[in-house]
């Protein structure tokens, strides 16, 4: 603790001697240096934001782990660097923002910065939807380009999540190639604040009529559409930028009958009817769930902030809404995509998920014959894999557990609006055979095996925190469990050391993915037990997959009961 309020004290300091920092902020920092509890000047000053899976991310706030318009200004400095040596010409940026406080000074901030640099900067003129800064970046032949948010966070953050000219974020070796050129700055005074008005453009609706055009021509059963357009839907954006697209978005697929939930459609970075607007928690969807149920809808979507992520309600056949987890929506969706591809597709083409999301899709992509590839966790490994198969492989979409998905390669990121579109789509073409989507949810486990999951996450904030989930790993690391739900672990997977072990046959081998501080376990059952920090929040995750055969929809309950209690049994031994 001592050692940390020391580099968080020095550093406060340097703040405060800087003629860069505005007056404001130095009151706030002189006021963290006198309390009598230094944990939140340790927090604000202890290291410097980082990239993670998802950019740099952090608490709103004065210091320099946190978001403010000087970290927003030295990274955007640090890329701006960064940019002009790897790119010759005129560079062009595209920049983005959600609904989040600040967001629209952040993302002003970014352009000015990027503008001083003699760098033509793109802003949207107001909030939009992350995916769609994907695709401008390559619609408007950026090199690069940011979008200010921080995705599902609670509403205390802000981040800034950097682009390649491929539409994808950063991946090795570019993140930490950027982190380098922001720690050489050397001081506030090496940013360049005072923007050039003449290369900040505005970006036009130009871009968004090319992106619903780009999504149309992807989405399947259009007949089924147009049969059954009027079918009940009900979205909520959860007060976030999905408000701006999803409902324009449908509306032109031709569905006519889309419920918004009003009292969460106008954006505001305060989430004042959620506690948390993360489409993950039943909380957050509940006023949608409750529309759906009044009005007897078909089908519930909810997108957070940043509209990269959603949320999928059904109906049992008893009538009663419930909430699919990210395995089943995603699991759902690619078995509809799959088995309405020609055999031609099925063989040119490839699907891409993430090692700690179902292995549901493996199997009936297995069973499809179609390739399916596996990634470390977050949708930048997802697109870089899409850089690397181009021109060898058709790339039809993919998505992970955390409720994030992708159809078609027009988008390098997850896309809650293209997800919307597929999920009514689903709907629509589930109506048209007389059927629901809960009813192909069980034929699809009864077809291909029923695997259920679930997710445990424990949250440790702060400097403290954040060791003791390097701990946590290194015990998992050391000495892992040698029994799991009362199953013989068989197999360890350590993705930071690169290698699979064999614990019946003490066999070691390679694994081909980057390595990443990732380990799995999988039992003589054929559970897989993952551990992992999170990359964007300050939590350790745990995920648990079990499976069972489920021979008729008669037995889903019970298997499911089944199901629950091993997971529950195996959570229990984890933390």
């Amino acid at each position: 603790m001592n050692e940390l309020l020391n580099i968080a004290t020095q550093r406060a300091n340097i703040w405060l001697q800087s003629e860069i920092i505005d007056d404001a902020s130095k009151t706030e920092i002189r006021n963290l240096l006198t309390q009598d509890n230094p944990k939140v000047l340790i927090d604000s000053f202890y290291k410097d934001l980082e990239f993670g899976t998802g950019g740099l991310r952090g608490v709103m706030g004065v210091g320099s782990n946190c978001m403010n318009r000087y970290t927003v200004g030295a990274a955007t400095q640090g890329l701006a660097n960064y940019l002009k040596k790897s790119f010759a010409g005129q560079i062009k940026v595209a920049i983005a923002y959600d609904n989040r406080n600040n967001s629209a000074v952040f993302a002003q901030v970014t352009a000015d910065v990027f503008s001083a640099n003699g760098i033509e900067a793109f802003l949207f003129p107001e909030l939009r939807p992350t995916p769609l800064l994907s695709f401008a970046i390559r619609y408007l032949k950026c090199q690069s380009g940011v979008v200010i948010t921080a995705s599902h966070n609670p509403k205390e953050y802000n981040g800034y999540k950097a682009y390649w000219q491929d539409g994808a974020q950063l991946v090795p070796p570019h993140d930490k190639n950027v982190i380098a050129e922001v720690n050489a700055i050397g001081g506030f005074e090496n940013i360049k604040f005072k923007a050039n008005p003449t290369l900040i453009k505005t970006i036009s609706g130009e871009v968004e009529d090319a992106y619903y055009k780009a999504l149309a021509e992807r989405i399947p059963h259009k007949d089924s559409i147009q049969k059954q357009r009027n079918i009940s839907l009900v979205y909520s954006s959860i007060h976030g930028a999905g408000i701006t697209m999803v409902p324009e978005c449908l509306r032109r697929l031709g569905f006519e009958n889309l419920t918004v939930i009003e009292e969460q459609a106008k954006p505001d970075g305060n989430f004042p009817t959620v506690h948390s607007p993360n489409p993950e928690e039943q909380s957050a969807m509940q006023m949608a769930l409750e529309r759906a149920k009044a009005i007897n809808a078909e089908l519930v979507m909810a997108t957070d902030p940043d509209t990269d992520r959603v949320g999928i309600g059904i109906k049992n056949h008893a009538g009663e809404f419930f909430l699919l987890n990210g395995n089943q929506a995603f699991s759902l969706m690619m078995w509809f995509i799959m088995q309405n591809l020609t055999d031609d597709e099925r063989k040119s083409g490839y699907i891409a998920k993430t090692i700690v999301t179902t292995e549901l899709v493996d199997t009936i992509a297995a069973k499809m014959n179609i390739a399916c590839y596996n990634t470390l966790t977050g949708f930048k490994y997802i697109a870089e894999l899409m850089g690397e198969m181009e021109g060898k492989k058709t790339f039809i979409a993919a998505g992970e557990e955390s409720y994030g998905y992708m159809v078609g390669d027009f988008v390098r990121d997850k896309d809650a609006v293209s997800a919307c579109a597929f999920f009514a789509a689903l709907a629509a073409a589930a109506k048209d055979k007389g059927a629901t989507l809960y009813d192909w949810l069980l034929k699809m486990y009864i077809d291909f095996g029923y695997y259920k999951e679930g997710l445990v996450n424990v949250v440790k904030k702060g400097a403290t925190g954040e060791q003791e989930i390097k701990d946590m790993m290194a015990r998992f690391r050391t000495t892992p469990p040698r029994q799991l739900g009362g199953n013989a672990v068989t197999l360890v997977l350590d993705y930071k050391t690169g290698i699979q072990k064999d614990l019946v046959t003490g066999k070691e081998t390679a694994l081909t993915l980057p390595k990443s501080d990732v380990l799995q376990f999988y039992t003589e059952d054929g559970s897989k037990i993952s551990v992992r920090p999170s990359g964007t929040e300050p939590k350790i995750k745990f995920y648990v997959s079990v499976k069972a055969t489920l021979k008729s929809k008669a037995d889903f309950l019970t298997v499911t009961s089944l199901l629950d209690t091993r997971i529950k049994a195996i959570e229990k031994e984890l933390v």
